[in-house]
């Protein structure tokens, strides 16, 4: 007998401008404009998928981000396939003008936090082998919060 399980199918963001949002999604992150509905909505993804990625104005065109210390989404992560590949949409994040928030080592994947163009919280990042995966002496896992060199990160992307 299989057993099915869930897996995140998309995430479906509010926006006050889409044309900046689509560029930074398309452009910046690299998922592909699948479908775009006037001024009112886009729908992007990657490999061929109908869309990973929601965009709206539908009650949102021209509004402000969220203020801090509000409940809402966090981030909506993005799992890029090496860490080459990670390294290379870093470096466009740092070449489109955008900050980063941070980044860390998390023993289970490596990471990096920045804000879209309406402040959403967007973790990229790529997970390593789960045989690589820290453990505890139980076998349970043992994620880590440690820096993440971004300069050799970017190095190696330059490389590949």
């Amino acid at each position: 007998m299989t057993h099915s399980h869930p897996s995140v199918g998309h995430v479906h963001l509010r926006v006050s401008d889409l044309d900046r949002s689509i560029a930074f999604y398309r452009d910046v992150l690299g998922f592909a404009l699948n479908q775009r509905m006037g001024n009112g909505a886009a729908f992007l993804g990657a490999g061929g998928y109908h869309h990973h990625i929601g965009l709206n104005t539908w009650d949102s065109a021209g509004a402000t981000a969220p203020p801090a210390g509000h409940t809402g989404l966090y981030h909506a992560a993005f799992l890029y396939p090496d860490r080459a590949s990670l390294g290379a949409v870093v470096q466009r994040v740092l070449d489109a003008g955008m900050a980063l928030d941070g980044a860390a080592d998390h023993g289970v994947s490596e990471a990096v936090y920045l804000r879209d163009p309406d402040g959403n919280g967007v973790e990229l990042y790529r997970d390593r082998a789960q045989a690589d995966w820290p453990r505890d002496a139980a076998g349970g896992l043992k994620m880590v919060n440690r820096p993440l060199d971004i300069p050799a990160l970017l190095a190696e992307a330059a490389q590949a």
